[in-house]
């Protein structure tokens, strides 16, 4: 099963882990784990609900019928009643001190509480270590929650799987199972790893992959992967991948890096915590010396109460667990959408885009190629396109593969030798001993080929071809536009987001599509190294960009854009490693959809800033003049947490 990495890791000063309601088992670095996974039920917390129960039938007591207990019975029901509540924080806090740490929130809640006790104010230390409990397990359940709704979207390995060995069916763990065996999947089951189809024909649903519920038809000998399920009859799958290889296994591997990856906001608050927690603990003992020297009828035990006010209210969880929660929430979202972070810090860099480039082929385009035209120049036809599928063969470019799907079965007995990819210009090779050149014009100019300048004019894609220095003619190339392209340009410009297209088609092809598609710039006959200088040009004038292509080819151009966006990842192995950012099913318009997320998780993010901060801000001010009890105080900061934490959960039930 996948393990999701821990929401935060940086609750507090100390950056150190800690669990919803103080009762856990502790690591060794006296950390406590929000999102642990841990018994689930209210009897799992009997000692904080006893806590509170106490606390409550006192107050009953006290305010309903006017009964009240002398100190000593006091001590003697309430001490109990303490140690049940945050007898792991008291605990923390000293393990902490011993190692000179005292700026932590265990601290913190230990010294307010115990000064509590030492002013007589028992009930109410009590009550703040109670609700500070409470608050602590409601947060815990809010990222369990989280982290259970991503496992349930992406964790959908099967446990088992039917291999053929021997003509026998065996039911083993996917992880038994060698590359080149067969599964069997039944109508309904998960394909459990990544292989190809050796039936004629079956549907799968993809849902849990790409985002898209309309059902997938393949035929024999197109790629299945993990985490699709067959629709169809029973199917067989021939193995091409090791279950710790397919990838469904990398997705789920990004996904769980991706929460360990902070966005700057995030990085800001840890920051800010450690520094805002020493300031606060000098602050509160400012509060009680300080009108030692200005207040004519000091009362020490009155000053004391305000400096504890002072420390509960300062807790600064509610910023430190709601905002790695809300980031969470953006990536789980953007994930249901078919949209891979590799970090939440990503989800920040997409608010700040204001130009998107991207490549035609394949991000545009569906890079589905057929031959439109084969034009002769005083040679045999049948011959040119041999010629032209024999050196293609050579190649997996979308172009290639077309032009040897044209030419169908005619390459058994062809000598092909020494075929050789020459970047952004073609191939070169040796076809029944002759030396062939395939690609575009510049090739030809290249090796100083003559050819029909006119050619250059075509509209379409063509492949050049030249046999043994002799111009022999073309192939014309026509790829499909993706069906939402065009939408997905006109959101773009709706969020005042400028357009760029780089591609290394001619002029004329890129020129037609960017029209097509209303796109503001288009560059064609570009080299690797060309797209480089366009994108280094794009981003001296200050534009924050992001760059759209297959995360491989464009490698160069993916590091240097704010934001590298791969199509189509689940194709590639290396996309997923080079992007930081998958779409997984092709669509033009996810790019869109992901900006929109980073903007609402930005938000949510910053609304859970201001409000915390307000009300942290106001009791204390309000502590410090003596109007806030701990009461207040305590009430105030975990319902402040709860409602960032609320705030944040909220992200992943939103519709786009």
């Amino acid at each position: 099963m996948m393990k999701v990495a821990n929401i935060h890791k940086d609750c507090c000063a100390t950056e150190q882990q800690h669990t919803a309601n103080t009762q856990h088992v502790h690591n060794d670095d006296d950390g406590h784990n929000h999102g642990a996974e841990e018994p689930s039920g209210w009897l799992s917390h009997w000692p904080l609900l006893t806590a509170l129960a106490v606390v409550v039938v006192m107050m009953v007591l006290e305010y309903g019928f006017n009964i009240t207990f002398s100190n000593t019975v006091q001590l003697i029901i309430f001490i109990p009643a303490y140690l049940l509540a945050g007898y792991n924080v008291l605990e923390l806090a000293f393990r902490k001190a011993l190692r000179f740490d005292f700026f932590n929130e265990f601290f913190l809640m230990s010294v307010a509480t115990i000064g509590a006790f030492a002013i007589g104010s028992y009930s109410e230390g009590v009550a703040v270590m109670v609700f500070y409990s409470i608050g602590e397990w409601f947060q815990d359940t809010a990222v369990n929650n989280a982290k259970r709704s991503i496992k349930a979207l992406l964790d959908i390995r099967p446990d088992a799987v039917d291999v053929i060995r021997d003509g026998k069916i065996l039911r083993l763990a996917p992880a038994e199972v060698a590359i080149d065996e067969v599964i069997q999947i039944k109508p309904g089951e998960k394909v459990a790893l990544d292989g190809e189809l050796l039936s004629d024909k079956a549907t799968f649903n993809t849902a849990a992959l790409t985002g898209e519920s309309k059902p997938d038809n393949k035929t024999k000998g197109e790629q299945v992967l993990a985490g699709m399920i067959n629709l169809s009859q029973v199917s067989e799958v021939k193995v091409k991948a090791a279950f710790k290889d397919s990838k469904l296994s990398k997705i789920l591997e990004m996904v769980q890096d991706a929460t360990a990856r902070k966005s700057q906001t995030q990085l800001f608050i840890s920051r800010f915590a450690k520094i805002y927690t020493p300031i606060v603990f000098l602050l509160a003992i400012l509060v009680v010396a300080l009108p030692y020297f200005f207040v004519a009828d000091y009362v020490f035990r009155d000053w004391l109460y305000r400096g504890l006010v002072f420390l509960v209210i300062s807790c600064p969880c509610a910023l430190v667990v709601s905002i790695p929660l809300g980031y969470f929430g953006g990536i789980g979202l953007a994930s249901k959408n078919g949209i891979l972070f590799k970090g939440s810090n990503f989800l920040d860099v997409m608010t700040r885009v204001n130009t998107i480039v991207m490549d035609k082929t394949g991000t545009l385009t569906k890079g589905v190629f057929e031959v439109q035209q084969v034009v002769s120049n005083d040679f045999d036809e049948k011959e040119l396109i041999l010629m032209a599928a024999a050196i293609e063969s050579k190649s997996t470019h979308p172009i290639a593969l077309a032009i040897v799907n044209y030419a169908g079965d005619i390459l058994r007995d062809v000598k092909i030798e020494n075929v050789e990819e020459i970047s952004g210009h073609g191939l070169k090779g040796s076809v029944n001993h002759k030396v062939v050149l395939a690609g575009n014009t510049k090739l030809l100019q290249q090796f100083g080929v003559a050819y029909d300048t006119a050619i250059e004019q075509e509209a379409d894609t063509i492949v050049v071809m030249a046999i043994d220095g002799r111009y022999v003619g073309y192939l014309t190339i026509a790829d499909e536009i993706k069906a939402d392209a065009k939408q997905a340009i006109a959101d773009m410009h709706r969020l005042n987001i400028q357009t760029v297209m780089l591609s290394g088609d001619k002029q004329t092809v890129v020129n037609k599509v960017a029209k097509l598609l209303g796109i503001d710039k288009a560059f064609g006959n570009l080299l690797p190294e060309d797209k480089v200088a366009k994108v280094e040009a794009l981003k001296k004038e200050g534009k924050h960009l992001a760059f759209v292509g297959d995360g491989v080819n464009d490698a160069p151009v993916v590091a240097l854009a704010d934001a590298g966006i791969a199509m189509g990842g689940l194709g590639s192995d290396a996309t997923i490693e080079t992007a930081d950012i998958v779409i997984q099913n092709d669509q033009p318009s996810k790019i869109v959809t992901a900006i929109k997320i980073g903007k609402l998780t930005r938000n949510i993010v910053w609304q859970n800033i201001a409000l915390a901060m307000g009300v942290k801000i106001i009791v204390l001010i309000l502590g410090a003049g003596g109007v806030a009890t701990l009461w207040e105080a305590v009430i105030a900061d975990v319902g402040v947490a709860l409602l960032a934490i609320l705030n944040a959960v909220r992200i992943q039930q939103m519709k786009l």
